[in-house]
């Protein structure tokens, strides 16, 4: 399965491509960022944005574009900006047909170092080790995005696009993981 990670950004939108096997094993296809001046009108960012987000998908042909899901912060301007740039990299993977999953980024590091409380580069270590790479990827937004990648390739492969188990056998593995959840134990688990 070949995933694009975006971590969307007005200033800075960190994108990652992986090729995952079955047996987890991932390995880098591709990492960058798309930057906008901040001289630029938000409309303008916003166009240069997708046109890379889209080029990215024609070029690389992904399965899926993993996006990171926007939370609430105190900083409003971040977060509305963020939010714009999720939203055009979502549309153009819709437009081309494209499956989008939206990941927290508690999800995201918990899937890739085993803990959702884990650093900013504690994340960019392991994914640098799992793509093995001699150093984090830069800038750390593309590592993010490659982070995004790996979550998305790694969840149950046969869910729904809602997240929800369909067959007995992903039900017990949706089951196993609330339960571990439930006893403390620090990992990914299904929503």
């Amino acid at each position: 399965m070949r995933v694009l990670g975006v971590d969307p950004g007005l200033t800075r939108c960190g994108l990652g491509v992986v090729e995952a096997a079955p047996s987890r094993s991932v390995a880098l296809v591709a990492f960058g960022a798309a930057t906008t001046p901040a001289s630029e009108t938000v409309d303008r960012r916003l166009l240069l944005i997708a046109q890379t987000v889209g080029e990215w998908i024609d070029r690389y042909q992904p399965d899926a574009v993993a996006i990171e899901r926007v939370f609430a912060r105190r900083d409003v301007g971040t977060v509305s900006g963020t939010m714009q740039a999720s939203g055009v990299a979502m549309v153009e993977a819709a437009r081309r047909g494209v499956e989008v999953g939206l990941h927290t980024p508690t999800e995201v590091k918990a899937a890739v170092t085993g803990s959702g409380d884990a650093a900013k580069g504690q994340v960019g270590r392991m994914v640098a080790k799992l793509l093995k790479l001699p150093e984090q990827p830069r800038p750390a937004d593309a590592a993010d995005a490659l982070a995004l990648a790996i979550c998305h390739a790694w969840r149950p492969a046969t869910l729904s696009p809602t997240g929800q188990a369909a067959t007995p056998a992903q039900k017990a593995w949706v089951e196993a993981s609330r339960a571990a959840a439930a006893r403390g134990r620090k990992g990914w688990v299904a929503a």
